[in-house]
C-alpha cells in the first residue's frame, strides 16, 4: 500500500508551503508557495545570504533612495529565492506582493509588475510564477486587471465565502483559502479544545467554494492553505491543489493507511447562487463575517509585520556592505 502522500498526489497536486531551499530540495513537490513570514523564516539559513547579498547589490546599483533602493533589495530577494526554487521543482512559484499595499488597487499592480520584471530579467519563464495578493475587494481588482495582461495571480488570505465567489468572478488564476486559520478563529470563539475533521469549519469552508466553483464551470484553481493537521488535508483530498507545510509531508508519508478521495469535479453540487458582485455587496457580506473580518485583517498585520523584519534584515546587511 502507496503512503498518504504518494496516495494524495493521484488526486491532488501537493504544493511545498515553505521557502526552505533545502526542503524543497527534498520533497520535490510539483508546485511550491512563499510569503513574507516563510521568507523571513528561510532568510536565516546559509542558502540564501547569497541572494540577500545579490539583492542589495542589485538595488544599490539601481540607486534611487534609500527606500527605493530598500523596496527593490526585497522584491529581488523574493524574485532570487523564487528562480532557486523553479530550478528544483516543474511547477511554478508564487511570490507575494507586500501585504501594506493591500488596499491600493494602483500600488498593487506596479509592485506585481515589477516583481515579473524582475523575474523576467533573470531569464525566469513568467508564466511559471503566480503573484500573490491578499483577496480584499482593491487585490482582488488588481488581480483582474493583472490576469487580463497574462499575468496569473494567486489570491491568498482567503477566509469567506464572498471573498472566493468575487475572485472567481474577477478570474483570477488560483485562490488559497486558510483552512487552519479558520479553525483557529472557531476554537477560540466556541471556547472547544478541538473539532472532528468531518466538522472542521476551515474544511468545511474549502469544501464548499470548492463545489460552487465546479458546479458552476469556474475555472479558478481552489489551493487549500494553512493546515493545522493531517485530518484537514485527508478531508479536502481531491482538492486542486494542496499547500502542505514539511512536517504534514512527512507525517502524510509514514502513514501508510488507505486515504480516500472526498472531492471531485464529477461529484460536486451547490445551492449557492451569486449574481455579480459589485463592491457595496462584497463589503457587505464581509462585514457580515465576523471570522473572516478578523482574520483578514490579522493575516496583512502579520505579514506587514514580517514584511517590516525582513527589511530590517536587509538593512542591517547594506549597512555593514557600506
Amino acid at each position: 500500500m502507496a503512503n498518504k502522500l504518494d496516495q494524495l498526489k493521484t488526486m491532488t497536486t501537493v504544493v511545498a508551503d515553505t521557502g526552505d531551499i533545502d526542503a524543497i530540495a527534498q520533497w520535490r513537490p510539483q508546485d511550491a508557495t512563499t510569503n513574507p513570514s516563510l521568507l523571513l523564516k528561510a532568510a536565516a539559513s546559509d542558502a540564501y545570504s547569497p541572494m540577500l547579498e545579490k539583492a542589495v547589490a542589485m538595488a544599490r546599483k539601481q540607486g534611487g533612495s534609500d527606500a527605493e533602493q530598500l523596496t527593490v533589495a526585497t522584491d529581488m530577494l523574493a524574485v532570487l529565492a523564487g528562480k532557486e526554487i523553479l530550478g528544483l521543482i516543474p511547477g511554478v512559484v508564487s511570490t507575494e506582493v507586500d501585504a501594506r499595499l493591500s488596499f491600493d488597487t494602483e500600488a498593487t499592480l506596479k509592485r506585481a509588475r515589477r516583481l515579473v520584471e524582475l523575474y523576467d530579467q533573470q531569464g525566469v519563464d513568467t508564466h511559471r510564477v503566480l503573484i500573490k495578493i491578499a483577496s480584499t475587494w482593491e487585490g482582488i481588482r488588481a488581480a483582474e486587471i493583472l490576469e487580463q495582461e497574462g499575468i496569473r495571480c494567486n489570491l491568498t488570505l482567503l477566509f469567506s465565502f464572498v471573498q472566493a465567489a468575487a475572485c472567481a468572478q474577477a478570474g483570477a488564476f488560483l485562490i488559497s483559502p486558510f483552512v487552519g486559520r479558520i479553525l483557529d478563529w472557531h476554537l477560540a470563539s466556541s471556547g472547544r479544545d478541538s473539532f472532528p475533521a468531518t466538522e472542521d469549519p476551515g474544511v468545511l469552508s474549502v469544501a464548499r467554494i470548492y463545489n460552487y466553483y465546479k458546479a458552476n464551470g469556474f475555472n479558478t484553481v481552489v489551493m487549500g492553505a494553512s493546515f493545522r493537521n493531517t485530518g484537514e488535508i485527508e478531508m479536502l483530498a481531491g482538492c486542486d491543489r494542496l499547500t502542505i507545510s514539511p512536517a504534514l509531508l512527512q507525517e502524510l508519508k509514514d502513514d501508510n493507511g488507505t486515504l480516500e478521495r472526498k472531492l471531485s469535479p464529477d461529484g460536486a453540487t451547490s445551492s449557492d447562487g451569486f449574481g455579480v458582485l459589485d463592491e457595496k455587496r462584497f463589503r457587505w457580506e464581509s462585514n457580515e463575517d465576523a471570522m473572516a473580518t478578523e482574520k483578514l485583517a490579522d493575516g496583512i498585520r502579520r505579514f506587514a509585520a514580517d514584511q517590516i523584519e525582513l527589511e530590517n534584515q536587509v538593512r542591517q546587511l547594506a549597512d555593514k556592505a557600506t
